[in-house]
């Protein structure tokens, strides 16, 4: 039968839950979203990219809306196929975010006069490491396709606007001493008793707060790992602890690296940068933004933790997150979304696309 656009979106994000699409194994999803966007979705132009999908009107509206998702999935959980149960879908990516698919995927198929041009992208591997996302071969290869004055992420929001992201590195902070049989401890140098004063910066440290467009970004910098010690009765010569800094996005990396190294200044310690990706301001003052919003009726807040919203931000493009999904239950083994959820995005963004 393959997907029906034109469907209840509620029934829409069932079909899509049903199709089991793990990273990597997209295939499938992006064969039935490209053959029913052909079908039923004739003002669209319709290009395919590995397993991602890219469709966009030109209508020669003054703004153009990009709405994007990842039609990819964690491993499912025993939790396919999809079923509903007091008013809430069960299965593996109804939250993250299957449902946000399902309505872009539905209101690029009925919406007949949009206001703004709609350029959409479903695009694979979101779940896995960086350099396998889809959304950063699009920008390599197809770039003009990345072009729009206001960016919607489907990522699961619980119906708000959540705006920009959070950035993040991580470090590993290393301690050196003299290794020594614990039995004459005073010969040796102990490498993990050095961490304390570490952990005794992360303790005392202050979070700041930052409000950047009237979305308020809290900071956070947290020991996630500690390593050290080779027997139970050797004094250890080396020691670790991994620190992640969640930053606002007014910071870039490099100012965000440099204040970890503030924050550990005069302690005998090195400090490695492992990791990092740089957050997205929300640019909610921007004219296509701004109506976003009042089309959300002002249901805006900050995003906390890192989606491809960064991405968009790096290209100078405001970029937010909605979707009916809870964050919290995506990944879950009890995954799911309210169905009432879908419904009320959908009216939503019609409401926004057709203003």
């Amino acid at each position: 039968m393959g997907l029906d656009l034109r469907a209840d979106p509620i029934a829409l994000t069932a079909a899509l839950v049903d199709i089991p699409s793990e990273s990597r194994h997209e295939q499938r999803i992006a064969d039935e979203i490209e053959a029913a966007l052909r079908a039923q979705a004739p003002a669209f132009e319709v290009i395919r990219n590995g397993d991602a999908v890219l469709a966009r009107t030109n209508l020669g509206r003054p703004s153009r809306v990009m709405l994007a998702g990842h039609i990819d999935t964690v491993p499912a959980a025993d939790n396919l196929p999809s079923r509903v149960v007091d008013g809430e879908m069960y299965g593996c990516g109804t939250s993250d975010m299957k449902s946000g698919d399902a309505v872009f995927l539905h209101l690029a198929a009925t919406i007949a006069e949009p206001s703004h041009d709609i350029t959409l992208v479903m695009y694979d591997c979101e779940e896995i490491e960086s350099s396998a996302n889809g959304l950063g071969r699009i920008e390599r290869e197809l770039p003009d396709w990345l072009v729009a004055d206001v960016a919607i992420l489907g990522e699961p929001s619980g119906g708000y606007i959540e705006a920009g992201c959070q950035g993040t590195i991580r470090v590993v902070v290393r301690a050196a001493g003299t290794r020594a049989h614990s039995a004459r401890s005073w010969l040796g140098d102990n490498a993990i008793h050095k961490l304390g004063a570490v952990l005794d910066r992360l303790s005392a440290y202050q979070a700041r707060s930052v409000d950047i467009d009237g979305c308020v970004y809290r900071e956070g910098l947290s020991a996630v790992r500690i390593d050290g010690g080779i027997a139970g009765n050797v004094i250890p010569d080396a020691a670790a602890v991994t620190v992640n800094f969640r930053f606002a996005p007014d910071r870039s990396v490099d100012q965000a690296v440099a204040h970890v190294h503030e924050v550990f200044d005069g302690l005998d310690v090195t400090i490695e940068l492992t990791d990092a990706a740089a957050g997205a301001l929300p640019g909610l003052s921007k004219p296509a933004a701004a109506a976003l919003i009042a089309a959300a009726g002002g249901q805006v807040r900050a995003k906390y933790g890192w989606t491809d919203v960064a991405r968009f931000a790096a290209l100078g493009i405001p970029a937010v997150n909605y979707g009916p999904g809870d964050p919290n239950l995506a990944h879950r083994v009890d995954e799911r979304v309210p169905v009432a959820a879908i419904t009320a995005a959908t009216g939503m963004l019609r409401g926004y696309l057709t203003s």
